[in-house]
């Protein structure tokens, strides 16, 4: 394949990586909802002018948020959130930018061989559900209660990563040409599907790593290994039934977030002591080796920011590795399917 083709489909993956580390400070530093209008083709340039500003000033003290939480917000302070907001939609924009002109310019040289055409179209579509999927979970924050819904949130959050891991796989496949043809030699089914299953369980990390952000329930328990002295879930589960528990409560919520990281790290250590044992191909123990590491660094990670009572740079950089570790799953995933030399 055409290696400027390649090039191209890395530079989108890294790009989504940038959105989860812009959308994460965004969230973190309360700036979501300060852009109180979507204008997808004609908001790319910021107020111009005391006017202007004093305008869009004006439309953000209608929302919730300024008049029941940033009341006291001068127009310095709104132009401080304004700006992270505003910087996530910019490069938003500018990733749909980087991926359609060179898209129609490769289809128009035939550079998009067979299959590889329609599926970076679906890339195309899902990044343009992504932009609307973003408006519909801040809009839920612009009317009554000025938070957006953790559930838009979680579904904003797992297009995000799911549109990355479509891009990388469409990398990696562009790296390995004869990877449908040489499904056969790949590993054995066992190794395939338990590698499926770790997919699985960090999409539902990733799940309860929303909630957690969504429902402000990293601020509450600053110790770790235990909550605030406890390590039994019975403290946390305190809910009329078990929905809520699941899904509303921000205690349990927080707890099952924990939980689940635990999990996660055992899950991905014991793969990889398997893959060593069953695997003689170095670049499938290579992935391996990698995904296993990124599990101990998030769960370390994780501590680390709920420790620093969501502090944001350790916040961001544990979403930032959330993406990292996903992708290097996937990435062992497709060497095990693939012919990889050894």
């Amino acid at each position: 394949m055409d290696r400027s083709v390649q090039r191209w489909l890395w530079l989108m993956w890294a790009l989504v990586l940038a959105m989860v580390a812009v959308g994460g400070i965004t969230r973190l530093t309360g700036s979501g909802l300060s852009m109180v209008e979507w204008h997808p083709l004609m908001g790319a340039l910021p107020p111009v002018g005391e006017e202007a500003w004093t305008e869009v000033f004006e439309k953000y003290k209608r929302s919730p948020q300024y008049q029941q939480v940033n009341h006291w917000m001068t127009l310095a302070d709104f132009k401080r959130i304004f700006f992270w907001e505003y910087s996530h939609r910019l490069l938003g924009r500018l990733v749909g930018v980087a991926f359609m002109l060179p898209w129609f310019y490769f289809l128009a040289r035939r550079r998009l061989q067979g299959s590889l055409r329609w599926r970076t179209a679906l890339a195309l579509l899902l990044g343009g559900l992504q932009g609307l999927l973003g408006w519909y979970m801040v809009r839920s924050g612009l009317v009554d209660v000025p938070h957006v819904s953790h559930f838009r949130l979680a579904a904003h959050l797992l297009l995000a990563f799911g549109v990355g891991q479509w891009l990388l796989w469409l990398a990696l496949d562009a790296a390995t040409p004869s990877h449908a043809e040489a499904a056969r030699a790949g590993s054995r089914l066992s190794t395939r599907l338990s590698i499926m299953g770790l997919v699985a369980l960090l999409l539902l990390q990733t799940l309860y790593g929303a909630f957690m952000a969504g429902t402000r329930a990293g601020y509450s328990y600053g110790t770790f290994p235990d909550m605030n002295g406890h390590f039994a879930p019975g403290p946390f589960f305190r809910s009329p039934d078990l929905i809520t528990d699941l899904l509303q409560n921000p205690a349990s919520i927080h707890y099952l977030h924990r939980a689940l990281g635990w999990l996660v790290l055992f899950y991905g250590l014991s793969l990889w002591g398997w893959i060593l044992r069953s695997e003689a191909r170095t670049a499938v123990r290579r992935a391996a080796a990698a995904m296993a590491a990124l599990c101990f660094v998030q769960l370390n990670l994780g501590a680390i920011t709920v420790v620093s009572r969501v502090a944001i740079p350790w916040a961001v950089v544990h979403q930032v590795t959330a993406y990292l570790l996903l992708s290097a799953t996937v990435a062992l995933l497709h060497r095990s399917l693939a012919r990889v030399p050894s």
